[in-house]
């Protein structure tokens, strides 16, 4: 039924209509009166007396006399939305007065009209009050009325009238509420969800960030090295020179990759596949022999079984162990000796690098203020419970300790199977 043409070509009308009482709200106002006057005066001014069937004494007033009690009635109209009580006061005073004259109007439907308002655009503590007073003037009518109908009858008569006029005005108003609530509602969960999108795009950059640290400050930290033992070894063996610089072409190629592969990933459509897969534990030995061609000597060992890690988990040890040996690169320099250590047991995974620091004294020690590299270690870990702890060795050098845990996460919402 709701998708019929003529349903909605209704639904159309009435959108329309309440935009244009929206920006004119005097247009309804003035519709009203109008409508009421022609319907409900006119028929008095034309056919004088009151219904002749009633044996009732009606007062007869003169045209002009109709039209003035005619109009108190039903001129307040025009201000029942925005002053709904006092429009509601006015005409019930206007129509208490004129039964107590005996004087029968079919005007007297503004009286209604006027609940029906307050009742939906009203206060609603004002309410109680209205159906009081509403119930005494319907008493006046009523004990007016007594002669040729029955008190009881025509009080009933009269009060469901007047609890009709509420009740649609209570069911109105109760219906604007509701969709003006789901109106609310759907703002506030727009809202929400644009705060989620922009949430998720703050952590994928930090996470975009974190990668690109990782991998652009390991390998510019290499090729800053290899760079510098190039330009000593120029001198005194071309040979070594060479092969510098052949190293310092093939760590460009592979942090060109590893980027490419990075952007790739972040495209909403590939074209292609990777370029390589994630870095894993195997390619540690790889990491250390980088890092070696650039000067410091890496002593590497392990320890329980490393491939049984997932894939995630060996992104982050060997994340981990790459931020942790281009800072002992950047902060030792290229004569240092650092050993690494990954070892893992049970449902932990322990990461250890000490340098030695520089041989010939204490060098520059990391800065006080984190960076990336640390704080992306400890993001890194926190993914896993773990933590990371960074500070000088005892017998001098540098030392980045951190511990994983492997251990999924309890439920506190579920329970043991």
């Amino acid at each position: 039924m709701w998708g019929h043409p003529v349903v909605v070509r209704l639904a159309q009308v009435g959108r329309r209509l309440r935009g244009l009482d929206q920006r004119r709200p005097w247009l309804l106002d003035t519709a009203v009166v109008a409508a009421v006057f022609l319907l409900f005066c006119v028929p008095d001014l034309v056919h004088d007396g009151g219904p002749h069937q009633l044996r009732v004494r009606i007062a007869h007033l003169s045209g002009p006399a109709t039209v003035v009690w005619q109009l108190a009635l039903v001129l307040p109209l025009w201000w029942r939305r925005r002053a709904p009580s006092a429009t509601f006061a006015v005409i019930v005073a206007v129509f208490t007065a004129q039964w107590a004259a005996m004087v029968w109007l079919r005007a007297d439907v503004a009286l209604l009209i006027a609940l029906y308002s307050l009742a939906l655009h009203g206060r609603l503590r004002h309410l109680p009050w209205a159906c009081a007073v509403m119930a005494a003037a319907l008493g006046v009518a009523a004990v007016r009325l007594s002669s040729a109908v029955f008190f009881g009858d025509a009080l009933f008569f009269l009060a469901s009238a007047a609890t009709a006029s509420v009740a649609l005005g209570l069911v109105l108003r109760i219906r604007r509420a509701h969709l003006a609530a789901l109106r609310e509602r759907a703002v506030r969960l727009e809202v929400e969800r644009d705060q989620r999108t922009e949430l998720a795009a703050a952590t994928e950059r930090a996470r975009v960030a974190r990668e690109m640290h990782d991998i652009i400050g390991h390998n510019l930290s290499v090729i800053i090295g290899l760079a510098d033992g190039g330009a000593y070894a120029a001198e005194l063996n071309p040979g070594r020179a060479k092969e510098a610089l052949q190293l310092i072409a093939g760590t460009g190629r592979q942090a060109l990759g590893e980027m490419r592969r990075m952007l790739g990933v972040l495209r909403e459509q590939r074209q292609g596949p990777e370029l390589s897969p994630q870095p894993g534990v195997a390619d540690l030995d790889e990491l250390c022999e980088r890092v070696r061609a650039a000067g410091p000597q890496v002593r590497y060992r392990t320890s329980g079984d490393l491939e049984a890690l997932d894939r995630a988990a060996q992104l982050t040890v060997y994340r981990i162990v790459q931020e942790a040996l281009t800072n002992t690169l950047k902060h030792a320099g290229t004569r240092t000796r650092a050993e690494l250590q990954v070892a893992v047991q049970d449902r932990t995974v322990l990461i250890r690098v000490q340098d030695s620091g520089p041989p010939d004294g204490p060098g520059a020690a990391p800065p006080n203020e984190e960076g990336h590299g640390l704080a992306g270690m400890r993001e890194r870990a926190a993914l896993y419970g773990g933590t990371v702890l960074s500070g000088p060795a005892a017998g001098g050098g540098w030392t980045v300790e951190a511990l994983l845990s492997l251990t999924p996460p309890a439920d506190p919402g579920g329970s043991a199977p």
